[in-house]
């Protein structure tokens, strides 16, 4: 009994982990599968572990089960900002460029999502993959019971002023990677308002919007390479992340 509620307490946080995961969240990613990968991690990670000493009653085993849900679903928010960032870039670009109008469909995130933030949650789904950053992130996820056993943890004002920091940081990061485009724009916007005084016969909105539209798309592919490092230093920082928080979530 005490071994199989250690797997069912791993499994609930890795299911909870795996729900908002990037690349494993999307809504075409099946959901069976997704339960597989969390049964697998489960089975490699509880042997592992301690027996987890908790009250075995009805209620008692309830709470634990929702806790560790909802500790998995912090857990894959905070492995999640970096999409979430780029999402929020992609859309600063697609506005400047006046690209924003056609939404298309982004199979990790909304629907709705514009075609810049689709581009850079790909490069960095595989940047991701091809680096073999999801290694240290599994290892991080192994290493969180560490900090915050099975049926232990709790809530936090630490916890919080922490995520809440690094949600603030994403629209700084969001802002870095977009800089480049930015700039680009505003200074064809400022260089269009000077030719719309000098020659009032100019039809400015029609010639700025192509112009926005090809210097940002060049701007953009040729420091596609910058933006790719950008996004590589902060995956890279994603395992002391999660370390972070399961710390912050079982500090007495």
């Amino acid at each position: 009994m005490p071994d199989l509620l250690n797997w069912l307490l791993v499994f609930l946080r890795a299911i909870g982990l795996l729900t908002i995961f990037p690349i494993f969240s999307g809504p075409d990613f099946p959901v069976i599968l997704r339960l597989a990968l969390a049964a697998l991690l489960s089975f490699l990670i509880a042997p592992l572990l301690p027996v987890v000493l908790v009250r075995t009653d009805f209620w008692a085993v309830v709470g634990y089960m929702a806790m560790e849900v909802g500790f998995g679903l912090l857990l894959g928010f905070v492995s999640r900002m970096v999409f979430y960032a780029l999402e929020v870039c992609g859309g600063l670009i697609a506005t400047e460029v006046g690209l924003m109008l056609p939404a298309g469909m982004n199979p990790m995130g909304q629907p709705g999502s514009s075609e810049m933030s689709t581009i850079l949650q790909y490069m960095a789904a595989m940047l991701f993959l091809s680096l073999n950053l999801h290694h240290g992130l599994l290892a991080a996820f192994q290493g969180s019971f560490t900090f915050l056993p099975s049926g232990g943890g709790h809530l936090a004002e630490s916890l919080l002023l922490d995520v809440l920091g690094r949600s603030s940081h994403l629209f700084w990061f969001a802002l870095q990677v977009a800089a480049p485009v930015l700039a680009v724009t505003f200074l064809v916007t400022v260089v269009f308002a000077l030719l719309s005084r000098a020659v009032p016969q100019m039809n400015v909105f029609a010639e700025n919007f192509s112009l926005r539209l090809l210097s940002g798309l060049t701007i953009m592919g040729l420091t596609c390479s910058l933006m790719a490092q950008h996004i590589v230093n902060f995956l890279h920082r994603l395992p002391n992340d999660l370390l972070r928080v399961a710390q912050l979530l079982g500090a007495v």
